[in-house]
């Protein structure tokens, strides 16, 4: 019998408005997204109508409505996990992923294989934009302060965390910022992936490093990741990036591992290209629930 789905979706931009990628949860609804997962579905959506575009004292934009949205999915989750389902987040933005982690501390604390096409540990006082998206796994890992309201950081730990697919080096180093590269031992950055094309390369990074972390772990998938050939409707476009296949042969490789927790999707911008993607995207979030299914069985 399959586990039943708590699929929550989270309609929160770190720009603090309510459009751009705000629109991926409805847009992948509307897409048919529950009706390709396996067995029972239970759906939540979580309020996010406290978004201000300005920065707070940490640095970052709509502070309020991050503490909030945090807080709320990360109540979710717990939920979802002392009920025995298998928790899905389909959120429009990064910080996202700080729920899961927040909520496993009272388990004694998750991993997080982290498949970005960016490393998001900006120090939100001096970046450029004040977006949480470009810090939360620096808010994470306790590199800088957030919000005083957020309770629960740090929630993750260096030898927990698996990053995949970072190709802003460039960029970072330009601006004089430190990488989480120095930070974790199990990174392999967007031009590294072309040669670690045996999935068992991955599946040991997660087992001998997120996967260790007492509660489990956590699966977060940025869909900047991918090429712009494969997704052009991103807000950050860079260049080079997985194909498709790559991604699902990654995610798959990944989702071997026994303990995983759930999986988040993030960053789809559906104004981009007026909803054509939310299909691909879908078939996309079931092959994670079927491999889910497999790490169960």
């Amino acid at each position: 019998m399959t586990t039943a789905t708590r699929m929550v979706y989270v309609p929160f931009n770190a720009a603090g408005v309510p459009s751009g990628v705000a629109g991926m949860p409805a847009a992948l609804q509307d897409a048919g997204v529950e009706s390709r997962l396996p067995g029972p579905v239970a759906s939540i959506w979580v309020a996010t109508d406290m978004m201000q575009p300005a920065r707070g004292p940490s640095g970052l934009l709509a502070e309020d409505a991050l503490v909030s949205m945090v807080a709320d999915t990360a109540a979710v989750l717990d939920d979802a996990w002392s009920s025995g389902e298998v928790p899905v987040v389909i959120a429009g933005d990064c910080p996202a992923l700080l729920a899961p982690l927040i909520a496993a501390e009272s388990r004694g604390g998750a991993g997080l294989v982290f498949i970005d096409g960016h490393e998001d540990a900006w120090d939100p006082r001096i970046g450029p934009t004040g977006e949480a998206s470009d810090s939360e796994i620096g808010l994470a890992l306790g590199l800088f302060p957030g919000p005083a309201g957020l309770a629960g950081l740090p929630c993750l730990r260096p030898e927990h965390l698996v990053v995949l697919g970072p190709r802003d080096q460039g960029e970072i180093a330009d601006a004089h910022q430190p990488s989480i590269r120095d930070e974790v031992t199990r990174y392999l950055g967007g031009a590294q992936l072309a040669g670690k094309s045996n999935s068992h390369n991955y599946t040991e990074l997660v087992t001998t490093g997120a996967a260790t972390a007492p509660a489990g772990w956590w699966c977060h998938i940025d869909l900047d990741v991918l090429a712009t050939s494969a997704l052009a409707a991103v807000d950050y476009p860079q260049p080079g990036g997985l194909s498709w296949d790559e991604l699902e042969l990654i995610t798959a490789a990944c989702l071997r591992v026994p303990g995983c927790l759930g999986a988040s999707v993030v960053i789809y911008n559906p104004e981009l290209d007026g909803g054509r993607a939310a299909a691909r995207i879908a078939d996309y979030v079931a092959f994670i629930r079927a491999h889910l299914d497999i790490r169960e069985s």
